[in-house]
């Protein structure tokens, strides 16, 4: 066996063992976690909720649209009135001291989130429809990217909100703004997924009827709403008792194309 072979086949093990070594540190990566006990604070209530303030929306920070995973969101112009219920999850140890879409490092122990549209930086006063706990973040970050999350919250702030060990939660998220810190009025602990709504009672019933048919989901009701010039009847399918249970029935709804859902609660 002559030198020149030797040679190689010592460099083509060492190339393997590097790439065995990368592939490791890729997954390494793409975990994400609680950070190690040492490090978390043992008196939570000295972290404050973030302060709203006056700061410029940049463009760069803020186009018009973008697009992650091959999905486009549109950054919405303003966040006047912004309010929507839906599933928040948090980030932890993966992304800490990384940097955030406005340029700040991520600090998993301040209160901050990531939000797909509304503009960078916002404020937000986060509620559990469960518990009823409140608090108020700065959106410094683009996320989550999963298509049934609405907010992800620091890992503190997931911890203040009750909802760090399950990992996600029922929430609703209400824009605040500098001088209002936007006190929560969300109370209600019944969540519903609302999937249509109508002026006749006979195609909400159809929609009803055609969720049980296809896709055997017998738990819906029809909601109707008056209001001063019309009156409409809203398919809701629930209540609906944790996170896991939302996500088996929206990809159920998705098998009969059935995408454009919200979530509700009263």
């Amino acid at each position: 066996m002559n030198k020149s072979f030797l040679l190689l086949l010592s460099l083509l093990l060492l190339s393997c063992s590097i790439t065995q070594e990368r592939q490791e540190l890729s997954v390494a990566e793409e975990l994400d976690g609680r950070p190690d006990k040492s490090e978390v604070p043992l008196d939570f209530s000295g972290i404050s909720d973030a302060i709203p303030q006056y700061e410029p929306w940049s463009p760069s920070i803020n186009p018009v649209s973008y697009t992650v995973l091959g999905k486009e969101y549109k950054v919405l112009k303003t966040n006047k009135g912004y309010q929507q219920q839906g599933i928040a999850s948090w980030y932890g140890t993966k992304f800490h001291q990384k940097k955030t879409a406005t340029g700040e490092d991520y600090d998993m122990f301040a209160m901050t989130a990531a939000h797909k549209t509304l503009p960078i930086p916002s404020y937000a006063r986060v509620t559990n429809l469960d518990n009823q706990a409140s608090i108020v973040v700065k959106i410094n970050d683009r996320g989550p990217f999963h298509e049934h999350r609405i907010i992800d919250l620091s890992y503190i702030a997931a911890v203040k909100l009750g909802i760090e060990t399950a990992g996600t939660g029922f929430v609703e998220v209400t824009a605040v703004h500098p001088g209002e810190m936007g006190a929560s009025l969300a109370l209600a602990k019944q969540v519903y997924i609302q999937i249509g709504a109508f002026s006749d009672r006979a195609n909400a019933a159809k929609l009803q009827q055609r969720l049980a048919e296809e896709i055997s989901l017998t738990a819906s009701r029809i909601k109707k709403q008056e209001t001063s010039d019309k009156t409409l009847y809203r398919v809701q399918v629930g209540p609906i008792s944790s996170v896991t249970e939302a996500d088996e029935i929206t990809q159920k709804l998705n098998s009969i194309a059935i995408t454009r859902t919200q979530f509700i609660s009263e």
